[in-house]
């Protein structure tokens, strides 16, 4: 164990086998950087000792605790250099153990010294990035450079850009399909975007700043050195200085303290630079030994200070969360090793293999978690590949229309999030699991990206269809030639019908226009036949007058009388036939006087439809034409199937209420709103019946 103390042999024994560092040679260039635990323990406290303290009689330590140490490591302190008989008997494999334990924890103390960044990096969230768009990708990326320390986030953008990367190769993969099945020559083949670009600024910027930071960690980290370096020869000077002891041993302390203060260094020189200075710091105390009363006051300190520590690991030992105890220990390791000195060397064995029995309890402690943890990522890791199974088999089977595809959807957006659910996996098998994730994910991406891809270029195709039909329409509309034009508008009419959807940002667009169109060509037929009807121009001045004499009745108050009132006045109007077209508004002002009258009466709204409706009716039976009638019906027949199919939809919909009591607003709102399309269904349904009883 002696090795492990700060001074093994603080009696002047040089036969210490740590290596010791020749502070003339040149030190080496800086390796990559590690994170650093600047945290201190609250726990421990360093004291210092002034000069007036020097000449008083050290006190006694509380010996209670030390034995207790003692008895607990079966420690023998006849001669402070004698370990017990147990630690004698262990195997060589039992001292390999311990040994590979205390070196990783040196290794993780000299790693924590180089960089401050380590603790912070284990706070920082790791998101879900394979979830996140490119120009989600990037906010993030330059959420992190802005918010987070540079030197703690690699990780993080390593993973944003593999996911960007991956994104935008698909996407070009894509992109290069079509300009090959379009003709394209693959020599000629580039594709760039304005989003890529953007995302190699901020990863350039990224880099800019990470190099610049480990390039000042460099210099500051060799400039640290040369300090510590200097400190290591002004102590050695101090055994040289023919002075005052008190003078002598204020100056030791005020190089304790600058070197306390020196900042960090290199990893690689770690733990030679610090095996230096306290080999140089017991030299010292040999300095001292003539002045045991400076001596024993620092022993007495450095003893106090590493009981404490030891306290604190004990209490680390029962600590559940094992990760924070782990990295509590390795701030103890630290302080031990750079902050405290020596202690007497009755004590030097009890004290460490105590600590060192502590650190072998919490590593072992950590590996029992993490092996308990291994069992549970293992059932994690059958769920996963369960999950990835089942996505894989979704894949492979392509849906045939829109519907299907929504459906396959939704259940990988179940699967997928069962698996973001499903916990951890094994660190040797994450990288492999969470790729065979990926692609069974973008396969089905892939898939489903070439179904709408399609569906895209025949909705597109319909589109350029109709928009030859709208283009005939526009060209005919102002034509004269009613006997030729005419069936050729109905024809492209019925063509209309026969082509399929197109892109629905569209489709209200392009109907409009060829409404539009037809309806002015088909409106200037029927104002031309007006035109040509004199009968239908005495027909408008009948019933204008009609509307006059209307508007001076009054209701007696018995709603029967009224109601054969005006339906005896709705007789009158049928009998005054058709008027022009451009009469035609006529009929509103009309219709809307009778909406007072029934309004008056208090008559239901499908009373009120049905007579206002019977007054529809006739108006279209005067025509000569049947076709009137036959696109009534067929528009009421449309209005029926739809007024269905809203019904079928809202009553899906309260299915996802079903456990919901009646009293809930929302099932209050689904049932009231079901409620008046079966009103208005019942409406048509009586509209039909009656123009087909013409």
């Amino acid at each position: 164990m002696s090795t492990r103390d700060n001074l093994p042999k603080a009696d002047g024994n040089k036969d210490n086998k740590t290596e010791i560092l020749d502070i003339n040679s040149e030190t080496e260039n800086l390796e990559s950087s590690a994170p650093e635990i600047t945290k201190k323990s609250d726990e421990i406290s360093i004291e210092q000792t002034d000069e007036k303290n020097l000449s008083e009689e050290p006190t006694n330590i509380d010996n209670s605790k030390i034995t207790d140490v003692v008895e607990n490591n079966s420690v023998s302190i006849n001669d402070g250099n004698t370990v017990s008989d147990k630690k004698e008997s262990s195997t060589d494999s039992t001292l390999k153990k311990e040994d590979q334990i205390q070196d990783q924890m040196d290794e993780a103390v000299a790693e924590d010294s180089e960089d401050e960044s380590t603790m912070e990096r284990h706070n920082i969230e790791k998101k879900d990035y394979h979830a996140m768009n490119k120009e989600e990708l990037i906010k993030e990326l330059k959420e992190l450079i802005k918010n987070e320390k540079i030197q703690a986030i690699r990780e993080h953008v390593e993973e944003i850009k593999n996911e960007f990367n991956e994104k935008f190769n698909e996407e070009v993969e894509q992109k290069k399909d079509e300009f090959l099945n379009e003709g394209g020559d693959i020599i000629d083949f580039y594709y760039s975007t304005p989003i890529k670009k953007e995302f190699n600024s901020v990863y350039f910027d990224y880099k800019e700043k990470r190099n610049a930071y480990y390039q000042n960690l460099k210099k500051d980290l060799q400039e640290n050195l040369k300090r510590r370096l200097e400190l290591i020869e002004e102590l050695k000077g101090l055994l040289n200085v023919d002075e005052n002891i008190n003078t002598t041993y204020n100056h030791f302390k005020d190089i304790q303290e600058r070197w306390r203060n020196a900042g960090a260094i290199p990893r690689d020189k770690y733990n030679t630079v610090w095996n230096t200075y306290h080999h140089h710091t017991e030299n010292f105390y040999d300095f001292l030994h003539l002045n045991r009363e400076f001596r024993d006051l620092d022993f007495k300190h450095n003893l106090e200070q590493k009981l404490k520590i030891i306290e604190r690991a004990t209490e680390l030992a029962q600590e559940t969360d094992v990760n924070r105890s782990f990295r509590e220990l390795q701030l103890l390791h630290k302080m031990w090793k750079e902050d405290l000195g020596p202690v007497e060397k009755e004590y030097r064995e009890p004290i460490w293999e105590k600590f060192s029995a502590l650190t072998r309890q919490i590593h072992e402690n950590r590996q029992n978690h993490f092996k308990d943890l291994d069992k549970v990522f293992e059932k994690n890791l059958e769920v996963k590949q369960e999950i990835i199974a089942k996505i894989t088999q979704v894949a492979s089977s392509n849906a045939k229309n829109h519907s299907g595809w929504q459906q396959k959807i939704k259940e990988i957006e179940v699967l997928r999030d069962a698996f973001f659910n499903a916990g951890k996996v094994p660190s040797n098998v994450n990288e492999q699991t969470w790729s065979e994730f990926k692609t069974a994910v973008r396969e089905f991406n892939r898939n489903k990206n070439s179904f709408y891809k399609g569906l895209k270029k025949d909705q597109f195709d319909n589109l350029n269809k109709k928009i030859e039909l709208i283009q005939i329409a526009e060209d005919n509309k102002n034509s004269d030639d009613f006997t030729t034009v005419t069936p050729l508008m109905k024809k492209i009419q019925s063509d209309w019908k026969k082509i399929g959807h197109v892109p629905r940002k569209d489709s209200d667009k392009i109907w409009k226009r060829f409404k539009d169109a037809c309806n002015f060509y088909f409106d200037r037929v029927h104002a031309e036949k007006n035109e040509l009807n004199k009968e239908e121009e005495a027909s408008l001045d009948k019933k204008q007058a009609h509307i006059e004499k209307l508007k001076e009745l009054k209701l007696s108050g018995d709603p029967k009388n009224d109601l054969a009132t005006i339906k005896e006045n709705i007789v009158v109007w049928k009998t005054l036939g058709r008027v022009p077209y451009k009469g035609k508004s006529i009929e509103d002002t009309y219709n809307n006087i009778l909406d007072g009258f029934f309004k008056e009466l208090n008559l239901s709204r499908k009373e009120t439809e049905l007579i206002k409706y019977e007054n529809k009716l006739n108006t279209l039976s005067s025509q000569t034409d049947d076709r009137a009638l036959k696109n009534e019906q067929n528009f009421i027949r449309k209005k029926i199937d739809e007024v269905h199919a809203e019904i079928r939809q809202l009553e899906n919909n309260l299915q996802f209420f079903k456990h919901a009591k009646d009293d809930n607003p929302l099932v209050r709102d689904v049932q009231k709103n079901i409620q008046k399309h079966r009103d208005n269904l019942e409406v048509w349904k009586a509209k039909l019946k009656k123009i087909k009883q013409l």
